[in-house]
C-alpha cells in the first residue's frame, strides 16, 4: 500500500511492517498505540522505525491512518480522568480496564 508519511511516499505491506518490528522492544505507551503482532508499540516509535524519520517529522495521525488501512489495531490513550477508579485500582484491575476487559473481583 503507498502511503504519505512526512511528505515521502512509502510502499508499506503487513508483512514488511511485522518484519521490521520484529526484535524491537515496546517504549512504554504513554499515548495512541498500535498493536503488532502480540505486542502494543508508541505510534510514534513505530513511524520511526518503519520510515527512518525523526519522529519530528511526522505526526502520529499520519501513522495511525496508515497502520489502521494495513489492518492493524491502533489505540488513542486512555483518559485517566474520565477513569478514576484507575487511581486506586490494583495492577491486574488496572491493566483490565485499561484493555477495555469488564472487571472482575479477584
Amino acid at each position: 500500500m503507498r502511503c504519505v508519511i512526512a511528505r515521502f511516499p512509502f510502499y508499506l505491506t503487513k508483512i514488511g511492517v511485522l518484519e521490521t518490528m520484529k526484535g524491537v522492544k515496546p517504549e512504554p505507551v504513554t499515548g495512541e498505540s498500535v498493536t503488532i503482532g502480540r505486542r502494543r508499540y508508541p505510534v510514534m516509535q513505530v513511524g520511526a522505525v518503519i520510515t527512518g524519520q525523526d519522529r519530528r517529522d511526522f505526526s502520529a495521525g499520519e501513522v495511525v491512518r496508515a497502520m489502521a488501512h494495513l489492518g492493524f489495531t491502533c489505540r488513542s490513550a486512555p483518559d485517566p480522568q474520565a477513569m478514576p477508579e484507575l487511581a486506586t485500582a490494583g495492577p491486574v484491575q488496572r491493566a483490565s480496564a485499561l484493555l477495555g476487559a469488564p472487571t472482575a473481583a479477584f
